[in-house]
């Protein structure tokens, strides 16, 4: 079922492996065409055209877009025990470890009478969404919410699309969870309008404020993306999410139904989801591409699962040692990393390049999903090489504070002049010589 590349004997160079190695193809510029009209419609008309593209798209139109209080309290009392007590177990994990990415403000002392403070400020109003797709994400609710509670944000709003079946509301699991975590402002929008509307802001059909935000994240499809890159100064984004990705490294050692079981389970979101195995060992390829077509034919999603793991997107490579199977994962740099070798997290050490890093036979990327305590909104598309996953810090700004006196100023003075008519700004020294009677000394 899935298609094989062979380098044993020789690993190519980084810049090869990235144009070689499996990875969907998505062209977030063609999308952009289909996404302006939409976003400059909402700029100029705000909540009329959100309505209208959200007629069109999600064949429903909500009497509001925020989501009435009553509605969130329900479906929290309404929801099912066994999900309460998970999504309470995955708050209760993602609180604990975000708890401790918290940046103190530090001040260095430079010299005597000169200081330098990192004062760490959260957002003011952050905008958060859920996606409303194939499947249902109140795991996204978590993820977005906690790390910026944690921050300090002051201002949450929830973005997730309206569903026809439920009345013109998000998913009642997605209410649920954004109760469970105390985010009482959700707005029933999706896709490229909401991004624009969180950009922008608008008047609600009640006459209600819709208040724009500072910085959207989360995950969503390629016109979300779309959307993001074109309002990216007007508001921060996280990332530019592509389709989701998992990458395995394993040996001989490893076990094929651990590892065919985690490539297809990403393989469950999406078409275009990628499930790439690099393997020392043709014989365990072998077993491992058999288990994947046993148990394909009989998960509950066995289509969509189908497509993704025979698209171009999803692959096994074959290399000759572990250390090669590092150069590959690294020039990968997949959303999510399985580890799952001989000496596992001695291996994991070594991996520069992956949004996380799962360890061993007992750390599935479904346990990140939900319930490790770590971040799942994370780098795709090969951003893991610069780019990290979401986490406190995402909702906080650094500023320095330059604090110096008079003699600490006088003692750096001919430096600034000097530097600054190196650079022909003679201004900038005179800035400084002013306050000295147009002396340095």
């Amino acid at each position: 079922m899935l298609n094989r590349t062979d380098l044993r004997g020789r690993v190519p160079s980084a810049a090869e492996l990235r144009a070689t190695l499996p990875r969907a193809e998505i062209d977030v510029d063609a999308a952009l065409h289909q996404v302006r009209p939409v976003v400059d419609a909402v700029r100029e008309r705000g909540v009329d055209a959100v309505l209208e593209y959200t007629e069109r798209f999600d064949r429903v139109r909500p009497d509001t877009v925020r989501v009435p209080a009553a509605e969130l309290d329900r479906a929290l009392s309404e929801l099912d025990g066994g999900v309460r007590a998970a999504l309470e177990e995955s708050i209760v994990r993602a609180r604990k470890v975000h708890a401790d990415q918290r940046r103190a403000d530090v001040t260095t002392t430079v010299v005597d009478g000169g200081t330098v403070t990192e004062r760490w400020v959260p957002m003011e109003r952050v905008g958060l969404y859920a996606p409303g797709g194939l499947a249902v994400y109140p795991s996204s609710v978590v993820m977005n919410v906690v790390p910026a509670q944690a921050a300090g944000v002051g201002s949450l709003v929830l973005c997730s699309p309206p569903q026809a079946e439920f009345g013109g509301r998000p998913h009642p699991t997605i209410l649920a969870a954004a109760a469970l975590l105390g985010v009482d402002e959700v707005w029933a929008v999706g896709g490229a309008q909401a991004v624009a509307l969180l950009a922008y802001g608008g008047t609600d059909t009640d006459g209600a404020p819709l208040e724009p935000v500072d910085l959207v994240t989360g995950p969503g499809n390629i016109y979300l993306t779309a959307a993001k890159r074109m309002l990216r100064g007007v508001i921060g984004i996280d990332s530019e999410a592509g389709p989701t990705e998992i990458a395995i490294l394993a040996d001989e050692t490893a076990d094929p139904v651990h590892v065919a079981a985690d490539l297809i389970s990403q393989a469950e979101h999406d078409t275009l989801a990628a499930s790439v195995l690099v393997t020392t060992s043709a014989a365990f390829a072998d077993r491992v591409d058999a288990e994947v077509e046993r148990r394909a034919a009989a998960t509950k999603h066995s289509e969509r699962v189908t497509q993704a793991l025979s698209g171009k997107q999803s692959g096994i490579v074959l290399v000759s040692t572990v250390d090669d199977g590092l150069k590959v994962v690294d020039a990968y740099a997949a959303e999510h990393l399985e580890i799952q070798t001989d000496r596992a997290r001695e291996v994991a050490a070594r991996v520069r390049n992956a949004g996380a890093v799962f360890v061993g036979p007992y750390a599935p990327v479904s346990l990140g999903d939900y319930c490790a305590g770590s971040n799942h909104v994370l780098p795709t598309g090969g951003f893991a090489r610069h780019s990290s996953g979401l986490s406190v810090q995402s909702f906080l700004r650094g500023i320095h504070v330059v604090d110096y006196s008079e003699a600490a100023l006088r003692e750096v003075a001919d430096k600034v002049v000097a530097l600054a008519n190196a650079e022909d700004l003679p201004a900038h020294g005179e800035a400084v010589t002013a306050r000295f009677g147009g002396k340095t000394a």
